[in-house]
């Protein structure tokens, strides 16, 4: 039986090699990629060292090599962080301009590397390939509506790159972030908003209560006072980025009630 698949065009695939890969990407990123194998997947970020969002990736292994599933429109920002880093290490970082990324919501059976995505398992699976598999029905809109309604970012297009904090992002709900892999760029400020200050801002999943929601588009109070922002939607489900302090408040959006999902 075929799977509806459908190829994300904003994805993109690097590949580390040699013997240090896997310690040097531990070293940088949020999250424990010790843990990446062929068959489990890890989501991580790399951060500012302030702790600000930079670039984040879903990590997968292949033999001794890493994937990373990465966002294709900044993958020559991060191949020049990565190179910043990576000084004398065994590291060799390649561009596999022949795989592409697909999405599915169930279990694909194409050849590559296929791996269930970590942020939230009703996302489905995901399936980096040089091969367009059999059947590609599956629509930007369904799988838009899915990652929305979860309450999942998509890169920087929800995340601002150098101003949000990692926390911010709801990296933890979504596994991005290790408190006890050690250190990593960004560690000691993320430690801390995480065991001694508490968040003042997130990203959330919203939907629109009647009306239609627009990226960018002000969420206010009923009194006026500005809430947060629309950040990625498909009209009626959208990620927010919103001021805590009014998660248990009305909201609207031009007038139009909008509910945190």
């Amino acid at each position: 039986m075929t799977v509806a698949m459908l190829k994300l065009n904003t994805r993109a695939v690097l590949r580390l090699s040699g013997s240090e890969a896997r310690p040097f990407l531990q070293g940088l990123v949020t999250n424990d990629v010790m843990k990446a194998s062929e068959d489990h997947a890890v989501y991580a970020g790399l951060l500012t060292p302030q702790g600000k969002f930079l670039f984040d990736m879903i990590v997968v292994a292949t033999g001794d090599d890493l994937l990373l599933d990465v966002e294709a429109p900044r993958k020559p920002d991060l191949i020049r962080r990565l190179m910043m880093y990576k000084l004398r290490a065994d590291v060799t970082i390649t561009d596999e301009i022949d795989l592409s990324v697909w999405v599915s919501f169930e279990q694909p059976s194409g050849t590559g590397t296929s791996y269930q995505d970590p942020r939230h398992e009703s996302l489905g699976w995901r399936l980096m390939t040089d091969t367009a598999p059999e059947d590609t029905s599956l629509s930007l809109d369904a799988y838009e509506e899915r990652r929305l309604s979860l309450g999942v970012p998509d890169s920087s297009r929800d995340m601002e790159v150098e101003k949000y904090f990692w926390l911010e992002t709801d990296a933890e709900r979504l596994h991005g972030v290790s408190f006890t892999k050690g250190c990593f760029v960004g560690q000691e400020l993320t430690a801390r908003m995480k065991h001694r200050t508490a968040l003042k801002k997130k990203l959330v999943a919203v939907k629109a209560d009647g009306g239609s929601l627009s990226s960018g588009q002000k969420l206010e109070t009923a009194d006026g006072k500005n809430a947060g922002e629309i950040r990625t939607t498909d009209g009626t489900h959208g990620i927010a980025y919103l001021r805590l302090e009014f998660s248990d408040t009305s909201l609207n959006a031009d007038g139009a009630p909008v509910q945190l999902a």
